[in-house]
């Protein structure tokens, strides 16, 4: 229940990060570490780097074992999101693996429901892996956006929208490049993505401000008959289902924009009365029971890390956006939209 004392609604998007299942370049990888003897004494780099030139690609496919994780993740997405997720909203980075990853789920969620109208999908070119997409170091454009709508196609997503593609849709989602991406133009890209997809969410709630959508609301709130929902299961039904954003990308890539999130979004208080976003608090318990706190600010988003448990269990961590727009943080975003987006 929500405190008396609570002065705002803070209305929520419930917002879940997965990384695409094995690729072939990760099974390459994986065969070479067998192979060569990786992380041995009688580890052969040059027969390993040999192999994994000659092997890897630059968009690859999944795998076998990555299409096994594509199926069982629909498995568990499918019911999750029917009976608990209002809108839901697709993020999904234009490389092959990651559409790949999410097509079992996008087919079963059409599939099965009357009207998919709810189901929205965003490719967004900013949210590929890093270091772009090469081979040999030999540039190539990645698929442009009519390309990508005909993987997407067989799963009945035909309405796609696509942004972020530096050339233009019509073009591949690398085609601007020139060469690898260094570590730098990673970290660029990242702050990018970041403030794109603060925007995309804050967006949504500032509409739930402006008129009454009800997928979006303060899940730290009640309400009479929701007193025996079962918060941490997964698939029964809720008496409000809440709009939800799965977002679909890469590990390396992945770990640079979660910087930016824990840095930048969260509800915390630093003075009274004054919310802010360069604080992060999420609920995660280990396995005595005890609550981790990590917390940060622009300049340092990873300060009081984890403990040194190696094992955490049930994490959840709940964000709030829309009621935090005072005139410093409006200032802070301003400021790095000014830095990563054109005008």
């Amino acid at each position: 229940m929500a405190s008396s004392k609570e002065k705002y609604v803070r209305r929520s998007i419930s917002v879940r990060l997965i990384r695409h299942g094995e690729s072939k370049n990760n099974q390459v990888y994986r065969d070479a570490q067998r192979l060569f003897k990786g992380g041995t004494p009688d580890f052969d780099l040059k027969s390993w780097t040999e192999y994994t030139d000659e092997h890897r690609v630059s968009d690859p496919s999944l795998s076998d074992v990555g299409q096994e994780q594509a199926s069982r993740l629909s498995h568990y997405l499918e019911p999750h999101l029917a009976n608990q997720a209002g809108e839901v909203r697709f993020v999904i980075s234009p490389m092959r693996r990651t559409i790949e990853t999410m097509l079992p789920t996008l087919t079963a969620m059409n599939r099965n429901s009357n009207e998919n109208s709810h189901v929205k999908t965003v490719i967004n070119g900013f949210y590929f892996e890093s270091e772009g997409c090469h081979t040999r170091e030999k540039v190539e454009p990645g698929m442009n956006a009519e390309q990508i709508a005909e993987c997407l196609s067989p799963a009945g997503v035909q309405d796609a929208s696509y942004v972020g593609f530096q050339n233009g849709p019509e073009n591949g989602w690398y085609a601007y490049g020139k060469g690898p991406e260094t570590r730098h133009e990673s970290e660029q890209r990242a702050a990018r993505f970041y403030v794109w997809l603060m925007e995309y969410l804050d967006e949504q709630l500032m509409e739930a401000e402006r008129s009454e959508v009800e997928d979006i609301f303060d899940a730290g709130v009640t309400l009479p008959g929701e007193e025996n929902d079962k918060c941490h299961n997964r698939f029964e039904p809720r008496a409000r289902r809440r709009r939800t954003a799965i977002l679909c990308g890469h590990g390396d890539f992945m770990s640079l924009v979660l910087k930016r999130i824990i840095s930048g979004f969260g509800h915390a208080i630093e003075r009274e009365g004054e919310s802010h976003r360069s604080a992060f608090v999420p609920h995660l318990h280990g396995p005595s029971g005890e609550c981790c706190i990590t917390g940060g600010s622009l300049k340092d988003g990873w300060s009081y890390l984890m403990p040194s448990d190696k094992i955490l269990l049930d994490s959840e961590v709940a964000f709030a956006f829309s009621d935090d727009v005072q005139p410093h943080i409006a200032e802070q975003a301003e400021a790095l939209r000014s830095l990563y987006l054109t005008k």
